[in-house]
């Protein structure tokens, strides 16, 4: 059998019991030829025999000492302990072994468990390897998904059996996700690309409506456009694994602000104190844009208001800027607010408000991407507070 075959036949074999059970009888032997050479009037003398005497110079391998901790061996001065009778004692070479004081067989017991647990603490660490091996794939998985790289792989001919199994699994898990989100990103870049088609249309067809209504439609046309760059700009973003960039969160807001302004639309944003240091952060433009603009729009339709106001909390590592959007609707009942964060869940707002349950859950999927939190929360005096945070850069 040549050594590829012996190397396949031992992988067959190699489990994570069989190397917990060598683990343990090993530690096992060296405690007791640890205490033995210790505590045993012999002391190491067998070691010198090894070389004469061969296996049979080894102390023997009781699994306790001949007489228990709790048994009085001797005087407690460390004399001589009573007599044993010859049958109860185990035998070698025809010779009895000597009694041991209390004292000496405390200290057995103790360099025993002692050398145990360092056996233990060290098995612990060995096979609880793959496991963190494990959390740092899962981690940089959830990195790369976001951020458009490829998953990492685990080493499927490294570790035991079950290890090895975990690997595949993992590693087919990371290439399905990758795949979906690929096809993920296709489709909305698809749908956002054939939407142009009939949009060139319609301004063709403008010339045929009278001025006012042309105007209208106009507008309402350039609005789509502007979703539609929107929407591809994010997911090329997202596709391609562009890095954030460190960015000016209160001239994005003001920038806002002020285009929905000329729309007349009711949004505003509270002035900054003359002092206040610039609100930087570091995100992707586009997915920035997007998620404040969701929230403006679910404050609009559902409150007819939009309040903006951005403040900065925290200093150091700690530091993070806080983005609020406040309306004056109904607000969300506090049991069905996690609710509203999930696709295609649209609460009744018994105002006849269009939706499609779509724009509070892709901004709390794209806060997350970028690092922050989306949270909401009723208001005191009435209506709904939906509060951005990010890391501060």
């Amino acid at each position: 059998m040549n050594l590829t075959a012996w190397r396949e036949r031992l992988r067959r074999i190699d489990t994570l019991f069989l190397r917990l059970f060598l683990l343990m009888w090993v530690t096992l032997v060296i405690s007791h030829l640890f205490a033995f050479s210790v505590v045993s009037p012999a002391g190491t003398g067998w070691v010198a025999r090894l070389p004469s005497e061969g296996v049979s110079a080894l102390p023997p391998l009781p699994s306790l000492p001949p007489v228990g901790p709790l048994e009085v061996g001797g005087p407690r001065n460390g004399g001589a302990p009573p007599p044993v009778p010859m049958a109860d004692l185990p035998l070698r070479n025809s010779q009895p072994l000597p009694g041991m004081p209390t004292r000496s067989l405390w200290l057995d017991f103790a360099l025993r468990a002692l050398l145990i647990g360092v056996g233990a603490a060290i098995g612990a660490r060995w096979l609880s390897a793959p496991m963190r091996r494990l959390a740092q794939a899962s981690t940089k998985l959830s990195q790369g998904l976001a951020e458009g790289r490829d998953p990492p792989a685990l080493d499927e001919g490294r570790g035991t059996a079950e290890v090895r199994a975990s690997a595949q699994a993992f590693n087919r898990m990371a290439q399905a996700l990758k795949l979906q989100f690929e096809q993920r990103s296709l489709h909305m870049a698809a749908v956002s690309h054939d939407l142009r088609t009939p949009l060139t249309r319609l301004r063709l067809r403008l010339e045929q409506l009278p001025q006012a209504a042309a105007q209208a439609a106009a507008q309402d046309i350039r609005a789509m456009d502007e979703l539609i760059d929107a929407s591809l700009a994010v997911v090329r973003e997202q596709s391609t694994g562009a890095p954030p960039a460190r960015m000016d969160l209160g001239a994005l807001l003001q920038s806002l602000v002020d285009d929905r302004a000329e729309q007349g639309q009711a949004v505003t944003l509270a002035a900054l104190p003359a002092a206040a240091p610039p609100m930087r952060v570091l995100a992707r433009p586009a997915s920035l844009r997007r998620i404040v603009e969701n929230l403006v729009d679910n404050a609009l339709r559902y409150g007819r208001v939009a309040r903006l106001d951005v403040r900065l909390a925290g200093d150091g590592a700690d530091g993070h800027v806080r983005v609020t959007v406040d309306d004056d609707g109904p607000g969300i009942a506090p049991e069905l607010i996690p609710q509203v964060l999930r696709p295609w869940v649209r609460l009744s707002s018994g105002e006849g408000a269009s939706g499609s349950g779509l724009g509070l859950a892709i901004a709390h999927d794209l806060a997350q991407r970028e690092g922050g939190r989306l949270l909401l929360e009723n208001r005191a005096e009435g209506g709904l507070r939906a509060t951005l945070v990010l890391p501060a850069a």
